[in-house]
C-alpha cells in the first residue's frame, strides 16, 4: 500500500491539470492536420534528447496530428568526411559534393542517420517509417552549380508515397536525398526540402527545430528575440542582410511554404526538452511563429478525422 503523501507531490496535480486544459485550443486547431517537422543541427545530437523528441511527435500522432518529418545530418557527414579522409569544402554555404562523396553522404543519411530515428520512434509503437527522398521519387532535384557537384536544386515534390503513409497512419521520416533528372543523386538542404515538402501536401503547419530560440532581428542580441512576425516582415528579411547563413534556407522556406497555403510556420529551439509540445500547445509558445493567412481560412486544408471535424465551433 502506497499513501497520497508519499507518492505525490504538493501542487503538481493541480499545475498538471491547468497545463492540460491550457492545450486544449490549441490541440483543436492541429488534432486531424498535417505538420511538416524539420529536424536537424545540434537538436539532433544527443542521443536522450532525440529519442525525446521522437517521443513528443508520437505523442502529437496519438493526439490526432499526423507529423511528417524531414531531416538531414550534415554533423554526422562531418564526422564521415572525417573518418574516410575526403576533403570538406564549402562555397557560399553549400557543401561540395563529388561523386564520391555523395555516396557517403547517401549512406550516412539513409543508413545511419533516418535509421537511429525510425528506431527512437519505434521504441513506441511501430509506426515510424524511414525513406529516402530518391524513394518513389518523392524528392526530384536537378544540379545546382556545377561547382558544387552532386548537391541539388529541387524541381519538384511526388507526395503519393507521403499521403499514402499518412492516410496508413504511419509516420513518414524522410532523408533529405533527392533523385536526380539526370538518374542520379543529390543532396539538397534539408530545410529547403521540408518547405518544398508541406507546400505540396498542403501541410496546416511547418515546424523547423533547430539550435537556437528562434529568429533574432540582431543576432546574438537576446533582447531581439522575434515571437512572431507576418509574411510580409519575413520576405523582407530574406532580401535584407541581416540572416545568418544557416537561418537563409529556414526562412526562405518559411516564406516559400506560407505562400503556397501552409497557415504558419515556426523556427524553435530544438535543444530544448518538449519543444514542439511547448511551441504548438502552449499561450505562450516559445521560439518564432511566421504566420500567413488566419488559421479558419484553413480548416479543410488537409483532411480532417471524423471527430476532428467534430471540434469545429459553430462560430
Amino acid at each position: 500500500m502506497k499513501y497520497a503523501n508519499e507518492a505525490r507531490a504538493e501542487g503538481v496535480p493541480v499545475r498538471t491539470g491547468e497545463i492540460l486544459y491550457e492545450a486544449m485550443p490549441w490541440l483543436k486547431q492541429v488534432t486531424g492536420k498535417t505538420i511538416v517537422i524539420k529536424y536537424g543541427g545540434s537538436a539532433m545530437e544527443n542521443p536522450q534528447l532525440a529519442a525525446e523528441v521522437m517521443a513528443d511527435i508520437v505523442l502529437l500522432k496519438i493526439l490526432g496530428v499526423n507529423p511528417v518529418l524531414v531531416h538531414g545530418g550534415g554533423k554526422a557527414i562531418n564526422r564521415a568526411f572525417s573518418n574516410f579522409n575526403l576533403p570538406v569544402e564549402f562555397i557560399d554555404g553549400q557543401r561540395v559534393t563529388t561523386d564520391d562523396a555523395m555516396d557517403l553522404v547517401r549512406m550516412v543519411l539513409t543508413g545511419e542517420v533516418n535509421q537511429h530515428l525510425v528506431e527512437a520512434m519505434n521504441a513506441h509503437g511501430n509506426m515510424g517509417v524511414g525513406v529516402s527522398g530518391t524513394d518513389a521519387g518523392i524528392i526530384v532535384a536537378e544540379q545546382a552549380r556545377p561547382e558544387l557537384g552532386r548537391v541539388g536544386k529541387i524541381t519538384r515534390i511526388n507526395t503519393q508515397l507521403i499521403e499514402d503513409l499518412v492516410a496508413d497512419d504511419y509516420i513518414p521520416i524522410i532523408a533529405s536525398i533527392a533523385i536526380g533528372e539526370d538518374g542520379g543523386c543529390y543532396n539538397v538542404n534539408a530545410d529547403v526540402a521540408a518547405g518544398y515538402i508541406a507546400a505540396a501536401i498542403g501541410a496546416h503547419k511547418i515546424i523547423f527545430l533547430t539550435d537556437v530560440d528562434g529568429l533574432y532581428e540582431n543576432y546574438p542580441d537576446p533582447d531581439s528575440l522575434i515571437a512572431e512576425m507576418t509574411l510580409g516582415e519575413a520576405e523582407a528579411m530574406v532580401r535584407g542582410d541581416k540572416l545568418s547563413s544557416g537561418m537563409i534556407p529556414k526562412l526562405s522556406s518559411c516564406v516559400r511554404a506560407l505562400d503556397s497555403g501552409v497557415s504558419a510556420a515556426h523556427i524553435i529551439n530544438g535543444t530544448v526538452p518538449h519543444a514542439l509540445l511547448l511551441e504548438l500547445l502552449t499561450d505562450s509558445g516559445m521560439g518564432t511563429m511566421v504566420g500567413g493567412l488566419a488559421s479558419a481560412q484553413f480548416l479543410n486544408v488537409s483532411p480532417v478525422s471524423k471527430f476532428a471535424a467534430k471540434l469545429i465551433e459553430n462560430r
